[in-house]
């Protein structure tokens, strides 16, 4: 009879054995490593689809009660929504202690000029400040830095106010220094809870192809929680520099000729017009997220791609680029190619360029480069709503 010892030897090597092997198991590892670059895509998609699927009941009662409610200026958060649903605790407080200053040229207002009105406004200010700027031609160089938060700009939309300007980025500073494409604004908004509407925003610096030093930005919004309404842009190379934080844009005509929207924005453009002025081939977009970590990328919406020249949708500025069209018109502007990696081959793997559902003559997909994505409505659905950008925390129907 075998000794307890021996029994217990032989269980051992009987349960050793029935393991699987190691080299059965590595192959899927290494397909995984990979495919870690598309995964990390796919992961993206996911969690977004997630975080739309928690956020779709109460972000939908939110914009039925922002259409029923329209003159309410701060919509209550649902009953049963959650704390991170509901209306940043401060904009809440800045929208029902707000106060209005005027604008005119005429003398008819408190202030001549928009940078005098801006100069009133004590820093750490901590409510809404409404500039209701009259119509006319403002040729100010503006800057509304960090400590300046919850300003507004709110012109005529019958006959909106225009701020124009002509700077680029090889012109001298003050400080003997050229400006580079960040100081060449003629409108700088550094502030959070800025707010846009019924203004032009422009930068009347030509663009001659071939020549540097030309870029010659109309507005750079690097503030978080911003949102522009009937809003134009104009400019040529670099008009709108969507520098940083979360943005929405609606009804906005954006006009310009080379990468004229740019930046690290995560930004939601909604039933806007991007009218390319280029004379040869450009890009609209340039949209510079550098690693996969970043929660950044356009997503454009209902809108409408028209103009002049050829123009690529976006080309990478950084190699984990993301912009996506979806419901977009685009005119025969548009390349076949429909993107561009700058040069650089390494990004077809890294940037995500998606479109859905868009039409036109430039939305033919059989001609696209081989990296853009033809996205399903499961993709799609992350980009398509003011979800995107948190609005049902931030976003509240325009006064």
């Amino acid at each position: 009879m075998a000794s307890t010892s021996t029994l217990t030897l032989l269980l051992f090597l009987i349960f050793v054995l029935s393991l699987p092997s190691n080299s059965q198991s590595s192959s899927p590892v290494l397909d995984h490593h990979q495919e870690s670059v598309n995964g990390q895509f796919d992961e993206w998609i996911s969690l977004n689809v997630k975080h739309y699927n928690r956020k779709r009941e109460e972000s939908l009662k939110w914009m039925q009660e922002s259409i029923k409610h329209k003159k309410q200026k701060v919509p209550a958060a649902p009953a049963n929504a959650s704390s991170s649903s509901s209306l940043d605790p401060k904009l809440r407080n800045a929208e029902m202690n707000k106060m209005i200053i005027s604008v005119s040229q005429d003398g008819s207002g408190n202030f001549k000029t928009i940078k005098e009105a801006l100069a009133s406004i004590p820093l750490y200010n901590m409510r809404r400040v409404i500039l209701d700027i009259k119509p006319g031609v403002y040729r100010e160089k503006l800057n509304i830095p960090r400590n300046l938060p919850f300003v507004t700009f709110r012109g005529d939309s019958s006959n909106p106010p225009q701020i124009t300007g002509n700077d680029t980025a090889s012109a001298i500073g003050t400080d003997g220094t050229p400006l580079k494409t960040f100081q060449s604004a003629t409108v700088a908004v550094d502030a959070d809870y800025f707010v846009a509407i019924n203004l032009i925003f422009e930068n009347t610096a030509p663009h001659v192809v071939g020549t540097a030093g030309e870029q010659a930005v109309a507005l750079r919004i690097s503030g978080n929680k911003a949102a522009f309404y009937n809003c134009s842009f104009y400019g040529s190379q670099d008009t709108l520099y969507d520098h940083k934080g979360v943005h929405y844009f609606n009804n906005c005509f954006i006009q310009g000729s080379v990468d004229f929207i740019f930046g690290y924005g995560r930004s939601l453009y909604e039933n806007c017009q991007l009218n390319s002025v280029a004379k040869k081939v450009a890009s609209l977009t340039a949209q510079k997220r550098t690693n996969s970590s970043i929660l950044s990328g356009f997503s454009f919406k209902n809108s409408t791609i028209t103009g002049s020249g050829s123009v690529y949708l976006g080309r990478a500025w950084g190699d984990y680029s993301r912009v996506v069209f979806s419901y977009t018109y685009m005119d025969k502007i548009v390349l076949p190619l429909g993107w561009n990696d700058w040069g650089k081959t390494i990004r077809d793997s890294r940037v995500y360029y998606g479109e859905y559902k868009c039409s036109g003559p430039g939305a033919d997909m059989t001609r696209r480069v081989p990296w853009a994505r033809i996205l399903t409505d499961e993709e799609a659905m992350p980009f398509i709503g003011t979800y995107y950008v948190d609005g049902n925390s931030w976003l509240i129907p325009p006064y």
